[in-house]
């Protein structure tokens, strides 16, 4: 009887250990260098942050960080847009999309000159999401640099689910408040109604064939 308990207590324990050691798409370890990684910012995009396109477009590159020095804001673009330049020392990684030109290498820090307007000063802690660009990343404006709280763990573990489900909006309906606070409100309902009128259409053609 002891050793039947034994091996049950035994098996229990290694479904636990497998289960705790399993990995999310988000949770991603990182051998961080002292290289810098630069930033593209393509400020013709009429949307930034977490949800922009139809129906979402991909997120290529998504930290955790602290913003580790600002310049003053400049106009040396010319009338393209007003720039000012940051670094960012990334904490967590939780997206890595392999592009053609800079896929990100461990780098611990970035550099991009998109801070304008983000109302971010040095040693606040930001979550960033990056597209891509001809092949590079980049990052679409001001709402793509999200200032955190301290004890803000929901946006970033709201984020995570995500991405963990291949960016289904569905997933993270119920977090509709949160991102509303973050201002991203109309852009996260934008998705959802996308998703909504494809999955009708869909449903329609099936019904159809």
């Amino acid at each position: 009887m002891k050793t039947r308990s034994s091996i049950l207590v035994f098996l229990a324990f290694v479904f636990i250990s497998a289960c705790q050691g399993k990995k999310t798409k988000s949770d991603i370890e990182v051998v961080f260098t002292q290289d810098t990684l630069n930033l593209g910012y393509t400020y013709w995009w009429p949307q930034s942050g977490p949800f922009i396109g139809g129906c979402g477009e991909e997120l290529s590159l998504v930290f955790k960080g602290t913003v580790t020095a600002l310049k003053e804001p400049t106009n040396d673009p010319g009338p393209l847009y007003m720039a000012q330049e940051g670094i960012i020392q990334i904490e967590r990684i939780f997206k890595i999309k392999e592009l053609e030109k800079n896929t990100y290498a461990g780098q611990q820090f970035v550099t991009t000159d998109c801070f304008n307007d983000t109302n971010v000063s040095v040693g606040d802690q930001v979550l960033v999401f990056c597209y891509d660009f001809e092949g590079a990343y980049t990052i679409p404006g001001k709402k793509s640099i999200l200032k955190l709280d301290a004890t803000d763990f929901s946006t970033v573990s709201s984020i995570r689910t995500y991405i963990d489900s291949d960016q289904d909006a569905f997933s993270i309906k119920k977090d509709m408040e949160l991102w509303s606070n973050h201002g991203l409100e109309s852009e996260l309902k934008a998705i959802l109604d996308c998703r909504n009128k494809v999955s009708a259409s869909t449903n329609a053609t099936n019904q159809n064939n």
